[in-house]
């Protein structure tokens, strides 16, 4: 973020504001984290602070301090229609495409103020007046930390802000093993567990909290499993039925795709589900190395995210998807080798 921008935010920052956060649709650890650790931090100025998430997520980020006062719009439409219409500032996080928010996208086609945008994506869109965006950073969570620390004070770091970033850089770093992990990220996760993050708590609250339905749904992911290794590629499918048999909830397919990139030889994994609330297919890639997922799944999957771990969707069937994304491979077998 520009020099000139810090000095501007912070003026506006200075006296008590009407602000609204908002992470992404189906948000994760890290887009509650941002928002929660941005919160607890904006209420210590008195701001009038709220945050809005398009949808539910998952029960294992409920945890948080300050979960209960999330607003989830697709059950609380007409609240969250008012918030927005009294807002002067609006914060985006985890996010640079207004199209991630669905149909939080319309209610603020009328706002007037100013957008903050802090996201860690590619490409990000120009719909905001401030812009804190860089695709080397780990986590929208580290750049919290540094939009606090830009603002000189990071001694206002609580446990409860401590807790929420943490829990971001934790999940969106994978548990701290991905390349984005630098030695700056360790060095500010050190401090917030000086302020107060209990990190091995917090990696129970996330991890170690698996039913049985979860588990067998795991196996019947990996039972799944198709191995294309001209391709050092695999691939797991979960259809609409296979998710209905195991009780799935929301978050429940948090992380298989990475048993498949953990496979020895293995450049690329692919997750497809079978969304039971829409007609669509659910797409989380992961890749090892330079081959960008990133790149793959916007060119073919209405996508994107970064070079290692994307999202995407298709609109065929669960079986013409994968049939797509077999041909599709064949023009990549020289960047897979």
């Amino acid at each position: 973020m520009e020099e000139m921008q810090i000095k501007e935010l912070k003026n506006i920052l200075s006296t008590p504001k009407k602000i609204v956060i908002i992470p992404h649709k189906n948000p994760d650890g890290d887009a509650i984290g941002s928002s929660l650790g941005l919160y607890h931090y904006l209420k210590h100025y008195q701001h009038e602070v709220h945050i809005i998430a398009p949808n539910e997520y998952p029960e294992f980020l409920k945890w948080m301090p300050g979960e209960d006062d999330i607003l989830k719009y697709e059950y609380q439409a007409d609240a969250c229609n008012s918030i927005i219409q009294k807002a002067e500032l609006v914060f985006t996080l985890d996010f640079n495409s207004l199209s991630r928010i669905d149909e939080v996208q319309n209610a603020l086609k009328d706002f007037q103020g100013d957008y903050v945008m802090i996201d860690h994506h590619q490409a990000p869109e120009g719909y905001a007046r401030f812009m804190y965006s860089n695709t080397a950073m780990s986590s929208t969570c580290e750049m919290i930390y540094n939009f606090i620390d830009f603002l000189g004070d990071t001694d206002k770091i609580t446990s409860e802000i401590a807790t929420c970033l943490y829990t971001g850089i934790m999940t969106d770093t994978g548990s701290f093993r991905f390349p984005s992990t630098t030695s700056s990220t360790h060095r500010i996760v050190a401090n917030l567990i000086d302020k107060g993050a209990e990190n091995a708590n917090i990696h129970n609250a996330i991890f170690d909290t698996n039913s049985i339905d979860k588990l067998h749904l795991l196996g019947c992911a990996l039972k799944n499993l198709v191995a294309l290794p001209e391709y050092h590629t695999v691939y797991i499918t979960l259809s609409r039925e296979e998710l209905q048999q195991y009780n799935y909830k929301k978050g429940d397919t948090e992380g298989f795709v990475n048993y498949g990139l953990s496979l020895d030889g293995i450049k690329f994994a692919v997750i497809f589900i079978e969304s039971v609330q829409e007609d669509l297919i659910k797409i989380s890639l992961r890749s090892k190395g330079d081959f960008s997922v990133n790149e793959f799944s916007r060119a073919h999957f209405n996508g994107g995210g970064h070079t290692n771990a994307a999202g995407g969707r298709s609109e065929l069937s669960l079986e013409e998807t994968t049939k797509k994304f077999e041909e599709i491979l064949k023009d990549y077998k020289s960047q897979l080798q």
